[in-house]
């Protein structure tokens, strides 16, 4: 293994854009080709493609390849998350991990270049016996890295398109994606188009403006559920205090007489998941002893986000737009919510209240402690945008 262009070291002053280009320099700089390999399978890499290719049915690119002027080898490139380019509207990315690489990897190639004439490159061995290699680590490591908070030192990092972006860390923490960019794909082109098919419903521009639209009114986080805790939060402030859970229920219950019987079951129901969450969070520490959860809007709200960047990527949106939306995005958190740890609990909540529903709170469990410790990663990591960035 050879580092490309002298990079790999970076540069006096050079900032990693990510925590990945930043571990990848740091495996070059040690010397070991195993490191890299290993790191590489549990990272997202990118090859170009244009989108005339990928929007073809059915038909996959093959893999791309340069010469290194360097070595005067031939190479396939390849981008980490962190050194994707600005978004182009013919040009898009697709996303390979390192055992489909080594499966569908040109007979007559030996170097895979890796971020290619930055700071942050590595060229690695692909000859027969390390493609094996390859397929050995990505088994065992299991693929791409999630859970993970990533942050792109160049994108916005304050202001209020980072305040906008931040709303959708929940979902970029879950897919260890970069969580403060607007750019040229989400997770990658054919990804990206497939999220917004399901569940979203969205296969072109104004399906997509239609559903945002939703979003941003908050009618697709439930009725019935924001109608139940609405209806603690009026009580609330007609009182002074919050209501026990007796007062509450009698209260959804005179709120929900006129209702249907569907939805007054719902109702029921609905007030049982949130005591019983609220309870957990309490428990864990999440939640204060006097604390609650008053509205969802979150949900929706950060799940706006992450549809704008898959529009984004999915070529139904330009970035000017995008960003205006974002930028509109934030406003509405700030009204609906009051800090960064309140909206965090409300996405989590709606978030745990739909998974309890659909399939029961025993199945909703790891859903719990997937959504607690993403909570405390975003409201704890001293480096994370919930501490960083002022809520209004």
């Amino acid at each position: 293994m050879t580092t490309g262009n002298g990079a790999g070291t970076g540069g006096v002053g050079t900032v990693p854009p990510t925590e990945i280009e930043r571990a990848l320099s740091a495996a070059v700089g040690a010397g070991s080709a195993d490191a890299v390999v290993e790191l590489l399978a549990r990272t997202r890499l990118y090859v170009l493609v244009a989108r005339l290719h990928a929007d073809i049915p059915g038909w996959t690119a093959p893999l791309p390849t340069i010469r290194d002027e360097a070595t005067r080898r031939t190479c396939v490139p390849v981008l980490t998350q962190g050194m994707l380019p600005p978004w182009h509207p013919e040009w898009v990315f697709r996303e390979v991990g390192l055992g489909e690489l080594a499966r569908t990897w040109p007979y007559d190639v030996r170097r895979l270049a890796v971020n290619h004439g930055t700071p942050y490159a590595a060229m690695v061995d692909a000859r027969p016996g390390r493609l094996k290699a390859w397929l050995k680590a990505a088994e065992r490591l299991g693929g791409t890295e999630r859970g993970m908070l990533l942050t792109d030192s160049g994108g916005p990092l304050h202001g209020p398109l980072a305040h906008g972006l931040a709303l959708g860390a929940h979902l970029a923490v879950t897919n260890g994606l970069v969580w403060n960019r607007l750019g040229a794909a989400y997770e990658d082109y054919a990804t990206d188009r497939a999220r917004l098919r399901r569940p979203w419903g969205i296969q072109h521009r104004a399906e997509y403006r239609d559903r945002l639209a939703s979003l941003m009114k908050y009618q697709l986080v439930g009725r019935v559920q924001e109608a139940v805790l609405r209806t603690r939060h009026t009580l609330a402030a007609r009182t002074g205090r919050t209501p026990a859970r007796e007062e509450w229920a009698e209260a959804v219950g005179r709120a929900f007489a006129a209702r249907d019987a569907y939805d007054r079951a719902l109702a029921e129901r609905s007030l049982r998941w949130i005591t019983l969450y609220e309870d957990k969070l309490r428990a864990d520490g999440a939640l204060a002893p006097d604390g609650r959860v008053d509205t969802l809007a979150a949900f929706d709200l950060g799940r706006a986000v992450n549809v704008v960047r898959l529009a984004l990527g999915a070529r139904y949106t330009d970035p000017y737009e995008a960003e205006q939306d974002v930028l509109r995005l934030g406003e509405l958190a700030r009204s609906a919510c009051s800090s960064w740890p309140d909206f965090s609990l409300g996405y989590l909540m709606a978030r745990l209240v739909h998974r309890a529903e659909d399939d029961g709170p025993e199945a909703a469990e790891d859903t719990y402690q997937q959504s607690l410790a993403e909570h405390r990663t975003l409201t704890q990591d001293p480096t994370g945008p919930y501490r960083n960035l002022p809520w209004s």
